[in-house]
């Protein structure tokens, strides 16, 4: 029977979560003796201990000291959970209890209130028998009496964190109240300080009125200030001494800073030396100016004039957190309001960002090797990358915007997303994981009530972690848990802590961070605006109102219109941004973009105000802006995934009319993610070109099958209908606003002759009509088919075949030289191909159809170029341009090619290479012939991307003549040398044009 009983005895035992069963039998059995207590009255409420072993071991210590104390706090409900409680979470209190059983009669009523600030003085106070400001004893019983009552309040504030039903709820009621019973002890301390330096007691060395009469804050810093405290850490201290009036005068100002010196030394000693009651923690007042080598104790003056010349941006860091702790309030109060404006105004330091960034990495360096992964504050993922990153949006922002300036970490993540320099999610992950971690923190300081950060190693000590915190079951649990927060938080300090928008707003001049409608105007004028007036509209616009959209844009503006003004065109980019932002209208990933990435946002002005065509586009499209954040967006699509995404859309669009506007939103979509990456720099000049040569490929290839399938019906079906892509782009050298030139072939295949005209002609129809866009024309040129304009607009493959066979012109072999098929039929265009290359790579070219060519070549430049124009300014016709590359590059494949097979390329730069390489041209004459080629190439382009509008002439107004240079990677101003060397290149190239095409 007696097996039977202890074995169910073991099973509570167990249910409990006791794991040395056969001590815990011993202990109860010892606690039921000693305390003259039922076994029922001992193990009720123990299971709520975190580790109800230690808390029984505890017990059982306590017990043997004072057994009537221990019983009276388990005949009591309230007080014996919270005794089990505090005893399972806090080896620490166990031996307080131990030193002083006598105190486990407060524990009748803890924990249902937090203890408040002016109870806690009262309190404390009265714990040394303090009276104006001086205690009743000067001796080391007071500073005994002043621990012992402090424990007593802490264990109050514990029993109230520790029965909460969420810790993280309660974590900032929690934080407070220890800071505020810091601030008391302090205040205490002080009390026994005047008494123990007053003479009329030994080793007193100053005279009571003296003492009285000496003013001294103590100023809260760090935690502490922030009203953010841990249960044992460090508090952070600065004294400022003053003096009473007329005091200094009466006494020297020598005299009272050396008072003030030992009642500083004395109320930490009272605090932090070693007594027979054990230290409560470090006071620490190395935030002083100066460090460890300064002065302890200071006036206010000496204070101001230090952080006035010497002081460094982590000193106004840490002044942030400033709070009046104890002592003179009022003194207090003058220090804080002096060195506030200082703390407010040191972003503006030169590299503040970079050594606020530096110091934080610092910080990580210096922590040992193997306490890294365990570090829940100092490590990667910690408590101090939150705060870090939210002290320097505050000290950045703050410049300008008093709302910010928060002491407490979450109030200040709550202003910080209420005026909208973080973003919501992210601010409600950094609150959820700061006081995760903080409640971890807490825990663990509870465990010996001694300081530390480091997460246990132990599974069974994590296991007690876990239930003491509640935020896991297990030790699995709470370790999962605690690397989810750790890679959150560091993800999202990197790309806070580090993003350069932080940089720019710091750096803008002091005059700039706020924009004021009395100095706007000049301003805007003096930085290269040209309708001042205007800007301030589009300004007011952007930034008026309460919504989350208005207030990011007026915290962003003044560094936006720097860099709009830093851009070709000022006006037209801030006007173009405007329209996009209304457009888009609160998107919240449009927010985020312009708040978290500068380097997007930067980008953003820089393309609109460098390019009409791009603000054009993007007023239909946006959501283009989202590509700015993402090098890799910006990177051309490739043919394959464009085609796919073109036959998506005839799959989802059964009628011409539907899909094709898809298919002209997706060429509009392409051609403003290539001009993009042009005008940044993403593309060469190469690379360019082969995109604008897929996109318009794709666009053919989309609008044919589109067009095929509602004119050729399913009887007709065997018609073979073929595009041929000529000039640049059957070279794939499209640049922006070139012609699409083609020709257009088809194949009967046993269908009427006849009929099988019609359908092409209708086909021919069918794609110009339906590849035109009023917004970004796409014009299809068939000039270049045999007859030129007076020819048939489509023709057979056999009537090409007689037509080249008989009637061909040189001119037109020459044009076959860059003929591509692009879409339609795969075996008629490599019928046509076939055909091609018997005309345009003769086994001998035809002397007299050279001759022709060099004819053609002479009248083209006199008669085709526009009236008027200087022909050393037009790009394509005039002398060293594109034609004469292109003609040079096409006579030497008409003469050659049928020996040098790579010659057979519609690439003109590919061609110019192995001609070079052939040794058909000198080798100093092809670097010569690719550089102008490749530089009108540019112009041409960014003439275009510039204005919106094509043009063959270089400009001659200087305002886009710099504009171009711009988007050529110019510096600014460099209009002249825009212009002097494409006149160099050009000059150049017509030279070894010369000799080479007319020699």
């Amino acid at each position: 029977m007696a097996g039977t009983e202890r074995s169910s005895s073991r099973t509570d035992l167990v249910r409990l979560g006791l794991g040395d069963l056969e001590a815990a039998e011993q202990a109860f059995d010892e606690l039921v003796e000693l305390l003259a207590l039922s076994r029922g009255e001992v193990i009720t409420d123990l299971g709520h201990a975190a580790d109800p072993d230690g808390a029984l071991r505890c017990a059982s210590r306590i017990a043997r000291r004072n057994p009537d104390a221990v019983a009276a706090t388990l005949r009591d409900p309230h007080a014996r959970r919270v005794f089990w409680l505090l005893l399972g979470a806090s080896d620490g209190f166990g031996e307080f209890y131990l030193r002083h059983p006598e105190e486990l009669a407060d524990l009748a009523t803890a924990g249902e209130i937090l203890p408040r600030a002016d109870e806690m003085q009262r309190e404390l106070q009265e714990s040394v028998g303090a009276e104006d400001g001086f205690a009743a004893s000067g001796d080391e019983s007071a500073w005994v009496a002043l621990r012992v009552r402090y424990r007593r309040l802490l264990a109050r504030i514990a029993a109230f964190d520790l029965r909460a039903p969420d810790a993280i709820d309660v974590l900032p009621e929690v934080a407070a109240a220890l800071a505020d019973a810091a601030g008391a002890a302090l205040e205490a301390s002080l009390s026994v300080a005047r008494t123990r330096i007053s003479q009329g007691r030994p080793g007193g060395l100053f005279p009571r009125e003296q003492v009285a009469a000496t003013r001294l804050a103590i100023i809260g810093m760090g935690k502490t200030g922030a009203r953010e405290l841990n249960y044992v850490s460090d508090v952070d201290v600065i004294f400022v001494c003053g003096a009473a009036e007329g005091a200094e005068e009466e006494w020297g100002a020598s005299r009272l800073i050396d008072i003030a010196t030992r009642l500083a030394v004395q109320t930490m000693q009272g605090i932090s030396g070693i007594e027979v009651e054990p230290p409560l923690w470090e006071v620490d007042a190395n935030l002083r100016p100066e460090g460890k080598q300064g002065a302890l104790v200071r006036t206010l003056e000496s204070h101001l004039s230090y952080y006035d010349r010497w002081a460094g941006s982590w000193e106004f860091q840490a002044l942030l957190k400033a709070r009046p702790l104890a002592g003179d309030l009022e003194l207090g109060r003058q220090y804080v309001a002096a060195v506030q404006p200082k703390v407010w105004t040191s972003a503006a330091r030169e590299n503040f960002v970079d050594s606020v960034q530096r110091m934080r990495e610092r910080v990580t360096d210096h922590i040992p090797a193997h306490e890294v992964p365990l570090q829940i504050k100092l490590g990667p993922g910690g408590i101090r990358d939150i705060e870090f990153t939210v002290q320097l949006l505050q000290l950045v922002h703050g410049l300008t915007d008093d709302r910010i300036r928060q002491r407490g970490t979450l109030d200040a993540l709550d202003a910080l997303v209420a005026e909208g320099y973080i973003g919501r999610a992210e601010a409600a992950a950094f609150a959820r994981d700061y006081r995760f971690l903080r409640v971890l923190e807490h825990r663990l300081q509870l465990r010996g009530l001694r300081r530390t950060h480091l997460m246990p190693e132990k599974d069974d000590d994590r296991r007690v972690l876990a239930r003491a915190s509640g935020v896991a079951d297990s030790a699995a649990g709470v370790t999962a848990e605690w690397e989810r927060v750790k890679r959150e938080v560091r993800d999202i300090h990197v790309r806070l802590f580090y993003r350069p928008l932080l940089s720019a707003v710091a750096a803008l001049p002091e005059g700039e961070r706020t924009l004021s409608a009395a100095q706007a105007h000049d301003r805007l004028a003096a930085i290269g605006f040209q309708d001042p007036a205007g800007a301030l509209r589009h300004i007011a616009a952007l930034t008026s109102g309460i919504s989350r959209k208005a207030t990011i844009q007026r915290h962003l503006m003044p560094i936006m219109i720097r860099w709009f003004a830093d851009g070709v065109d000022p006006d037209y980019g801030l006007l173009a941004f405007r329209r996009i932002s209304e457009r888009l209208g609160d998107t919240p990933w449009f927010l985020r973009l312009l708040r978290d990435s500068s380097a997007a946002a930067e980008s953003l002005t820089r393309v609109l105000s460098g390019s009409r065509y791009i603000g054009e586009l993007m007023e239909w499209i946006p959501e283009a802006a989202a590509w700015l954040d993402d090098p890799e967006l910006l990177r051309p699509r490739s043919g394959v995934a464009l085609q796919t995404e073109a036959r998506a859309i005839q799959t989802r669009h059964d009628s011409l009319d539907d899909a094709m506007p898809f298919v002209r939103a997706l060429r509009r979509r392409e051609l403003l993610r290539t001009a993009m990456a042009a005008v940044l720099g993403v593309l060469t000049i190469e690379e360019l070109a082969d995109s604008l040569s897929t996109i318009t490929e794709v666009t053919i290839q989309a609008t044919l099958r589109a067009v095929r399938r509602e004119v050729v019906p399913p009887e007709d079906d065997a018609l073979d209908f073929s595009v041929i892509a000529m000039g640049r782009f059957g070279g794939r050298e499209l640049g922006f606003g070139s012609d699409a030139d083609v020709l257009y072939v088809y194949r009967p295949n046993g269908i009427d002759p006849e009929r099988a005209h019609a359908l092409s002609l209708k086909l021919v129809q069918g794609l110009r009509t339906h590849s035109e866009d009023h917004r970004l024309p796409l014009d299809l040129d068939a000039d270049l088919r045999p007859e030129g304009r007076n020819g048939p607009l489509v023709r057979s493959l056999d009537s090409y075949a007689e037509y080249y066979g008989r009637w061909s012109l040189s001119w037109e072999a020459q044009a076959l030289l860059r003929a591509r098929g692009v879409a339609g039929s795969v075996k008629l265009i490599d019928a046509f191909t076939q055909l091609a290359d018997k005309v345009r790579y003769p086994v001998r070219a035809d002397p007299q159809g050279v001759r022709e060519i060099k004819r053609i070549k002479a009248r083209v430049e006199s008669e085709r170029l526009p009236q008027g124009v200087d022909p050393s300014r037009h790009l394509k016709l005039g002398p060293g341009g594109l034609s004469d590359v292109e003609w040079l590059v096409q006579l030497l494949q008409l003469q050659h090619a049928h020996a040098v097979p790579a010659l057979r390329t519609t690439s003109t730069t590919d061609a110019l290479r192995t001609a070079g390489e052939a040794g058909l041209l000198p080798e100093s004459a092809v670097p010569r012939l690719h550089e102008a080629w490749r530089l009108a190439s540019r112009l041409r382009s960014a003439n275009t991307l510039l204005s919106a509008q094509t043009s063959d002439v270089l400009p001659a107004d200087r305002r886009r003549l710099d504009g171009i240079g711009r988007l050529l990677e110019y510096p600014p101003r460099s209009a002249s040398r825009v212009e002097e060397d494409w006149m160099r290149v050009a000059r150049l190239s017509r030279r070894v044009f010369e000799k080479q095409f007319y020699g």
